[in-house]
This record gives C-alpha cells, structure tokens and sequence, in this order.
C-alpha cells in the first residue's frame, strides 16, 4: 500500500535511512540522523513536495519524495528525486511502485523536471531510474569522500512537462 508520508513515520524513516547513512556510501552522509532530526526533514519536505511511503502489514518497507533541487529562485520548477528501500526488500518491485505514485502525485505539481545524483557504481538505482525513462547528464569524478575512498557521482534528469 502507498500512502503519504508523515511526521509519524520517522522512526520507521530513520532506520531505513541511516542504515544507508552508517554502511553505504549511496548517502553522502555521514553522521545518523536523530529522530527530531528526521521529523523535521519529514515536515519540511512534506510542507511542499509529494512524499510517500510503501506499507505491508503496518511496516513501512520504502520511501520516495522529491524536494529542493537549489535554492535559487529559477530552480523553482526543478525537483531532486530521492529513494530508499529497506534492506532486503530490494528488487522486488517496491521501487517501482514507489516512483509510479510519485509520478501520478506530481502531475498536480507544477514540476517540470526532476533531477537524481547517484553515487556510482550503483547498478540497481541506475536501472529503476533509466526505466522510469531518466538520461544520464552528468558524471562527477571523485567529488565526494567516505569509506576512506573518493567516490564519483553521476546525475540523471527527467522532464515530466514538455
């Protein structure tokens, strides 16, 4: 079941996140998140973008939303794209379930594109991206530093209005 996220989910949210955050380097991050902190995440996406979360059997298994690309103002019609599956439940459809309610969430949007920075390699994310009809459009060589190695980022982008 898909539904939106809320502030009661943190908890939830931040287990799934920080597994991510202490064992990967998919998240830039580096430090756990509190669970005030992720309630405030949660709130402030929430206050503007699309957020949802793919339930079974009251456990939240993953979550998709979009946020602020950059601040500025000429970005307003630009989105980044963030999905995070519990572990273990990859590659059994959750991701694409996720992204097909986000998508239909954001046809009420005035979204035009929505933009996706993964840290590569990362087969899996790369392949759910490409089917939801994403390009690649950048390749960042060695611009972030964790697990004691640099790491490169490549981004892909989507334009849902044309």
């Amino acid at each position: 079941m898909l539904r939106p996220l809320i502030p009661g989910d943190a908890a939830a949210i931040r287990a799934i996140y920080n597994y991510y955050i202490e064992n990967t380097v998919i998240s830039f991050e580096e430090q756990p998140l509190s669970l005030q902190g992720m309630e405030r995440r949660i709130r402030n996406i929430t206050a503007k973008y699309p957020a949802l979360v793919c339930e079974e059997a009251a456990e939240i298994l993953g979550y998709a939303y979009v946020n602020t690309y950059k601040e500025r103002a000429s970005y307003r019609y630009t989105a980044e794209l963030s999905i995070y599956l519990k572990k273990g439940r990859e590659g059994k459809g959750l991701g694409s379930k996720l992204l097909s309610g986000l998508f239909e969430e954001l046809k009420t949007t005035d979204i035009h594109v929505l933009v996706s920075g993964i840290t590569l390699p990362n087969e899996r994310s790369v392949a759910i991206h490409e089917k939801f009809g994403f390009t690649k459009t950048a390749h960042f060589h060695e611009v972030g530093f964790k697990m004691g190695r640099w790491r490169d980022v490549g981004y892909w982008e989507l334009i849902l209005k044309k």
